[in-house]
C-alpha cells in the first residue's frame, strides 16, 4: 500500500468536514426553530465550501464516494437529537459505509499534478473525455425532450439521470475551478486564461441544470427512493469521469484498482441498507403516522419503475 499524499489528506480532511456539515444540517433544520433552520442552511452552505475545496486537492475516485459519510452523519444525530429510532441494519449499513470509506482512502490514487487551468483544458480536450463528454449531451438531451414528457412522471430513472449525467460534468468543472483558485492562492493567477473562466461559466450553468432536475426528482418521488440510486449513480458516473479526464488509475496496480472497487461496492451497499431501513423503522411506528391516502400509494408504487 502506497503512502498518501499531504494533497489526498487534505482533501480527506475536507471531504469529511463537508459530510459533517451537511449531515448535521439536516438534523439541524429538522428542529423546525427560525434560528436553527437558519444555522442549518449555514452548515449546508460550509458543507458545499469544504466539498468543493476537497475536489481542489484530491482525485474525484477519493472525494466522491466519502459523501456517504453525510448519510451517516444525519442517522447517528437523528437517534440521538430528533428520537428516530436506528434499526439494526441501518448500524450494519453505518458500519459498512466506514469500512469501504476506509478501503477508499488507503488505496486512493495521488492527484494529478497540475500546474496551470490550461493543463485542465488540455485534459478537457483530448479525444477520450470529448467522446465521454459528447454521450453525455447527447443523452441528457434526449431524455430532456423525449423522454421526460412521457416517462418524466412516472419513471425515477428519468430525473435521476439527468442529474447525475449533469453532475459527473459539474465535478470535473468544479475540479478545474477549484484547482484554479488553490494555484492563484500560490501566487500563479490563472484568472488571466480564458479557459478558466469558460470551466467557470459551464460550471454554474450545470449546477442549475443539476438543482433543477434534482427538485424535480424529490417533488416528484419520495426522498429515501431518490437519495439511494442518485446516489449511485452520480458517484459511478463522477468517477468514470474523474477516469477518462484525469487518467486516475494510471499509475495503479490491479490490485488497488480492484480494493478501491470493492470499498466503492460495500459503500453502495451501507448506503442502501441506510436508506431501507428508514422506511423498516417507520413502519413500526404506527398507522397514524402514515400516509394511506390512495394519491401517495399510487405515487409510491410508481417510485420502483425505474
Amino acid at each position: 500500500m502506497e503512502k498518501i499524499s499531504s494533497d489526498n489528506i487534505r482533501g480527506l480532511i475536507l471531504a469529511l468536514a463537508s459530510s459533517i456539515f451537511i449531515g448535521s444540517s439536516f438534523i439541524i433544520k429538522k428542529k423546525g426553530l427560525i434560528k436553527a433552520g437558519a444555522s442549518g442552511t449555514r452548515a449546508v452552505i460550509f458543507g458545499e465550501i469544504a466539498n468543493f475545496a476537497a475536489y481542489a486537492f484530491a482525485p474525484a475516485i477519493l472525494v466522491t464516494p466519502l459523501g456517504a459519510l453525510s448519510i451517516i452523519v444525519s442517522a447517528v444525530l437523528a437517534h440521538y437529537f430528533l428520537g428516530e429510532r436506528m434499526h439494526i441494519f441501518g448500524m450494519v449499513g453505518c458500519v459498512l459505509c466506514l469500512v469501504g470509506s476506509t478501503t477508499i482512502v488507503l488505496h486512493a490514487p495521488h492527484e494529478t499534478q497540475v500546474s496551470s487551468v490550461k493543463q485542465v483544458w488540455n485534459y478537457a480536450t483530448e479525444p477520450g473525455f470529448i467522446v465521454y463528454a459528447s454521450f453525455v449531451f447527447v443523452l441528457v438531451g434526449i431524455l430532456i425532450y423525449y423522454y421526460q414528457p412521457l416517462y418524466g412522471r412516472t419513471h425515477l430513472i428519468i430525473y435521476v439521470g439527468i442529474c447525475s449525467l449533469t453532475g459527473s460534468l459539474t465535478v470535473m468543472c468544479v475540479k478545474a475551478v477549484g484547482i484554479a483558485i488553490k494555484l492563484s492562492f500560490s501566487g500563479h493567477n490563472q484568472f488571466i486564461y480564458f479557459e478558466t473562466w469558460i470551466f467557470t461559466l459551464l460550471l454554474l450553468g450545470f449546477c442549475l441544470m443539476q438543482l433543477n432536475y434534482l427538485n424535480k426528482a424529490l417533488d416528484t418521488f419520495n426522498t429515501n427512493v431518490v437519495s439511494p440510486v442518485y446516489y449511485v449513480m452520480f458517484t459511478t458516473l463522477t468517477i468514470l469521469a474523474s477516469i477518462i479526464m484525469f487518467k486516475d488509475w494510471n499509475d495503479q496496480n490491479g490490485t488497488q484498482i480492484a480494493m478501491e472497487f470493492c470499498g466503492f461496492v460495500t459503500i453502495l451497499c451501507g448506503t442502501f441498507l441506510l436508506h431501507k431501513t428508514k422506511d423498516m423503522v417507520g413502519s413500526r411506528v404506527g398507522p397514524n403516522l402514515l400516509d394511506t391516502s390512495t394519491n401517495t400509494s399510487a405515487r409510491n408504487s410508481s417510485q420502483l419503475e425505474l
